[in-house]
């Protein structure tokens, strides 16, 4: 089965400083990987035009199905996505007459006070050939641009415009190139079994089955007031056929609650 794959690429001086948490990664990511589809990579960078013009070049040699930005849709100096990602394209920014109406529905809807000067207008200057979409909680639209093999989004930075127009215009989208999809997953604690102990276990099943569509993972948890091993192990079985998610579930579940007991371990 063909993974949908994506790619996340955040913009802004902000998250490479430490003063805001990069939430819209982990969100967007979550979101897909809930979706069914499989995110490759995460690039945080600068808010510099030839920074997100070498990025977004190297995604698309990568070829994902989508490559999702966030930040730098305003209307300050330092706000430079679109230009970046036109100069990236090899394509000029236009004043586009329907992202002006969105703006202008966005001030209207906020009764608010506004000018459409050259200022509010950068939010409107969007790659020639892109497609704007209306931002429904901000002002900045958000902007679609088709490449044949990758579709890009920009993405607000502000974690409420981006949610909702993800949520509203995106990830519709993406569940309809991705069709069905099911899952099946917990998490077991376990101590007195250690990483390195259940590690051959663990290769063993991921060797015997499709990689995309099992995750395990082990989460060391420290030791016990006794110098005992904790561990929370993660099994996920995905696909879009049902029944052999739930099969491959059950499979792998009792093959670990049969090591984890045979080395002495215990599920709590």
């Amino acid at each position: 089965m063909a993974m949908f794959s994506a790619e996340i690429l955040s913009v802004g001086n902000e998250l490479l400083s430490g003063i805001t948490i990069n939430t819209n990664a982990h969100w967007i990511s979550k979101k897909i990987t809930e979706a069914g589809g499989f995110v490759k990579r995460i690039t945080v960078i600068r808010d510099d035009i030839n920074e997100i013009s070498l990025v977004v070049k190297e995604s698309l040699a990568r070829k994902p199905n989508w490559l999702l930005i966030s930040g730098g849709l305003g209307p300050t100096y330092d706000d430079k996505t679109l230009q970046g990602v036109g100069f990236g394209l090899g394509v000029e920014l236009v004043l586009d007459n329907t992202a002006v109406e969105m703006l202008r529905k966005s001030y209207a809807q906020r009764s608010v006070n506004y000018e459409l000067n050259e200022i509010r207008l950068k939010m409107a200057r969007i790659p020639m050939g892109s497609i704007p979409i209306q931002n429904p909680v901000g002002n900045a639209p958000s902007v679609l641009i088709d490449t044949g093999e990758t579709k890009i989004v920009c993405l607000p930075g502000v974690p409420k415009e981006m949610e909702a127009i993800f949520l509203e215009n995106i990830l519709p989208q993406i569940k309809k190139i991705i069709g069905n999809f099911h899952t099946s997953e917990s998490s077991y604690e376990i101590i007195g079994v250690s990483e390195a102990m259940l590690a051959p276990t663990l290769s063993k099943i991921v060797e015997t089955n499709p990689p995309d569509l099992i995750y395990l993972k082990t989460h060391p948890q420290g030791y016990t007031s006794d110098n005992i091993p904790r561990l929370r192990v993660q099994i996920l079985s995905k696909g879009k056929d049902k029944s052999e998610v739930e099969k491959r579930y059950k499979t792998i579940s009792n093959m670990l609650v049969e090591e984890i007991h045979r080395l002495g371990g215990k599920i709590l």
